[in-house]
């Protein structure tokens, strides 16, 4: 690892992010130092004994401390091993881990490795933190922990190595405190120095958790890697197959199979398994046999069944071309201007999307009605066609029922760019009439 690269981190001193969540917390949680605050030219900033509350930040945000803040505070009501058992239990009857639970017969198989996780006075305070100030973030850390197992003990990981794991899991996005909250809008358009916490966040996270000197090289690795692609399309650094860690390439693919559930999307499941075929060089091959068959089971008995062959997966792949077509000419046809939102600009991207996604998966809509042909005779090459094709189908339909959900009267509309996105729904709905509703 590199000097430059440790330099893209932060450290916990003097980030003004993380310095105002901690003292916004104070108001809601008791907290007090356990010993006085100094700045690094040694003024003392806060006695030892006091409670900490909001109107320190301007004081303690002026100086660069000696020390991270959080070695000098504690908190009531902290996470402990007992609070994250009780709270990943609970996430087990929801989906996705209920289903990944009954895939291995019980939750203590998964629950089993938290009760070993080390837990030091430094870690549970950003937990705290996280859960008080940043719940959502607190939630995806847990779910993606016991994604994380469910994969781990699938690939026949060691006990001890699944204690790591969940460490790693867990503390994989605590870097994500140093970032501004404002990120995680989805309004917000993530640029310039806001891009840059984004980027290093991994960085952050591994030297934290290398801070806390509890945690194996292993578990810093994994938490520097979770956001690397098998491709070699990730960040931080851009590594790729084997440069990957075991445990790094389980959060890789853990991060997905969260991401996907955590999102308000239509039908994640459905979803999530586009993505993981169309994308299957970024995601581990022999991790995600996991989760695929698991995926098939929650679309639903209409939607596992058979693949389809000759005719009609020529009908298929020429209704997936004719799709596009279709749309290019609506735009044109109706003068439309797309915008920057709206359900004209909705549709564009999520074709364009869809269509990024075929292309990287070596399936491009222009080429597959030429590539069914050229592997008649070959059964398992049609039949993975056919289900990329049968996916990117149902995509379409998913991208109709959320236009129209979106915008209910879009298909009233009289400006040319409703007009547009009216007139393909009405034939994206012809070509599947036994589309869910929207």
């Amino acid at each position: 690892m590199t000097d430059t690269l440790l330099e893209t981190g932060t450290s916990a001193t003097d980030n003004p992010n993380y310095l105002r969540a901690v003292t916004d917390m104070s108001e809601r949680c008791a907290v007090v130092t356990q010993d006085a605050i100094y700045s690094d030219n040694g003024i003392k900033l806060v006695e030892k004994g006091a409670r900490i509350d909001s109107r320190l930040y301007d004081r303690l945000v002026q100086h660069k401390l000696r020390e991270p803040i959080d070695q000098h505070l504690s908190v009531e009501n902290a996470v402990s091993v007992t609070s994250l058992l009780e709270a990943a239990q609970a996430l087990c009857g929801k989906q996705p881990l209920q289903r990944l639970v009954q895939a291995l017969g019980s939750p203590e198989r998964v629950l089993a490795p938290l009760r070993f996780l080390p837990m030091t006075g430094l870690i549970a305070f950003k937990l705290t933190v996280m859960r008080e100030q940043r719940p959502e973030l607190f939630r995806h850390s847990l779910q993606m922990m016991l994604v994380a197992l469910f994969l781990g003990i699938k690939s026949g990981l060691s006990e001890r190595d699944c204690v790591a794991l969940a460490a790693a899991a867990l503390l994989h996005d605590v870097g994500v405190l140093h970032m501004a909250p404002a990120w995680r809008d989805p309004q917000n358009k993530v640029t310039g120095v806001e891009r840059k916490q984004l980027v290093a966040h991994p960085i952050t996270a591994m030297l934290m958790v290398r801070d806390a000197q509890v945690y194996s090289r292993a578990v810093e690795e994994a938490v520097l890697e979770h956001h690397e692609r098998m491709d070699g399309t990730g960040y931080p650094r851009g590594l790729t197959g084997a440069q990957i860690s075991p445990l790094g390439r389980i959060l890789i693919l853990a991060e997905m199979v969260s991401a996907f559930y955590e999102k308000s999307i239509d039908l994640p499941a459905q979803q999530l398994s586009l993505a993981l075929r169309l994308n299957h060089r970024k995601f581990p091959a022999e991790l995600v046999v996991h989760v695929l068959p698991l995926l098939q089971e929650e679309l639903g008995q209409d939607r596992s069944q058979a693949l389809p062959m000759g005719e009609h997966i020529n009908a298929m792949a020429r209704a997936l071309v004719q799709a596009f077509q279709q749309w290019d000419g609506a735009k044109t046809e109706q003068g439309a201007t797309l915008g920057k939102d709206g359900p004209a600009a909705f549709v564009e991207g999520r074709l364009q999307a869809l269509q990024r996604a075929l292309t990287e998966a070596g399936a491009h809509p222009s080429h597959q009605v030429q590539l069914i042909e050229q592997l008649q005779g070959d059964a398992d090459g049609l039949a993975e066609v056919a289900f990329v094709v049968r996916e990117a189908l149902w995509q379409l339909e998913s991208i109709v029922n959320s236009c129209q959900r979106r915008w209910p009267g879009v298909l009233d509309g009289s400006q040319p760019a409703d007009l547009a996105v009216a007139r393909w729904c009405d034939w994206v709905r012809a070509q599947t009439p036994d589309a869910p509703a929207a």
